[in-house]
C-alpha cells in the first residue's frame, strides 16, 4: 500500500502510523510541510494519505504559517476522496478533512493526555472496529473536531468532545485521537508546550507532563493498528 503522510510540525510525528507502514513494508512517502516540502502533484502515487495534526487550523493563513497552506491540502483530500483512495486524518488533519468536505467545528472542551473514549452503536458495528472494546483509552491534544456533513458518522465519543472518530466513506476518517502517541511523540509535544500546559493546568481535561509521560499508549497503538490492518485488506481487496 502506497502510503504518503503530511507532517504539519516535528513534534507532530506520526508515531505509530509511521510504525505500521514500516512494519507492513509500505512504500512510504512524506510531505514535511515544515521543511518545505512540496505537497503530492497528483494523487496517483497514493493508496492511503495520511494527514497529521499541528497548532494550525483550517482557517490559518499563510500570513500566520507561510508554510501551511490549508487550501492546497484541503484539494489534495478532496482530489484523493474522488479518487477513491483511503484518507486519515488526525487532529488537525480531521478538521481539514471535514472542511474537504465542507464541515468544521470547535470542541467543547481542550484535551490534552490519554482519556477513555466509547465507541457508538455504529462504531461497534463498524468492520474497522469491532471487537476493539466499547470504551478504550486514546491520547487527546486538541481544541477543535472534525465537522459532521450529511453523510458522516461518528463512531467513537468522549467526556470532552462528542466526535473522537468519524467516518465520512468506507475509506475516509477524522480520527481527533490520537491513537499515534508514543513516549517520543509525547516527549516532543511537552517540549513545544509547556507553557501551554502550566496555562491549562485547571481544565478537566488536561493532564500534566508526569502523568503524560506516564500514560501506557501501547494499547491504543495495537488498536490503531488493527483498524489499519482491516482497512487495507479491505481497499486491497475492491
Amino acid at each position: 500500500m502506497r502510503t504518503h503522510f503530511v507532517v504539519h510540525e516535528a513534534f507532530e510525528a506520526p508515531g505509530a502510523y509511521e510504525d505500521w507502514a514500516r512494519a507492513r513494508g509500505h512504500e512510504i512517502g512524506y510531505s514535511r510541510i515544515h521543511e518545505g516540502d512540496a505537497l503530492p502533484a497528483s494523487v496517483d502515487g497514493i493508496d492511503l494519505l495520511i494527514v497529521m495534526g499541528g497548532p494550525q487550523q483550517p482557517s490559518t493563513t499563510t500570513e500566520e504559517y507561510p508554510y501551511f497552506d490549508a487550501a492546497a491540502e484541503k484539494a489534495l483530500i478532496a482530489a484523493c476522496i474522488e479518487a477513491d483512495k483511503a484518507v486519515i486524518g488526525i487532529c488537525l488533519g480531521a478538521q481539514l478533512v471535514g472542511e474537504a468536505l465542507g464541515a468544521f467545528d470547535s470542541s467543547p472542551h481542550t484535551e490534552i493526555g490519554a482519556f477513555p473514549v466509547a465507541l457508538t452503536l455504529a462504531g461497534r458495528r463498524h468492520p474497522f472496529l469491532a471487537g476493539l472494546g466499547d470504551t478504550f483509552d486514546t491520547g487527546h491534544w486538541h481544541n477543535d473536531m472534525p465537522g459532521l456533513t450529511n453523510d458522516a458518522t461518528v463512531l467513537a465519543t468522549s467526556a470532552g468532545c462528542p466526535r473522537q472518530i468519524v467516518a465520512y466513506s468506507r475509506y475516509v476518517y477524522g480520527f481527533q485521537c490520537h491513537m499515534e502517541f508514543t513516549p517520543a511523540c509525547i516527549d516532543a509535544l511537552i517540549e513545544h508546550s509547556e507553557e501551554e500546559l502550566t496555562e491549562l493546568i485547571d481544565r478537566p481535561y488536561v493532564q500534566q507532563p508526569d502523568q503524560l509521560r506516564a500514560n501506557d499508549y501501547t494499547e491504543m497503538n495495537a488498536k490503531l493498528m488493527t483498524f489499519l490492518d482491516r482497512l487495507a485488506a479491505d481497499y486491497a481487496s475492491r
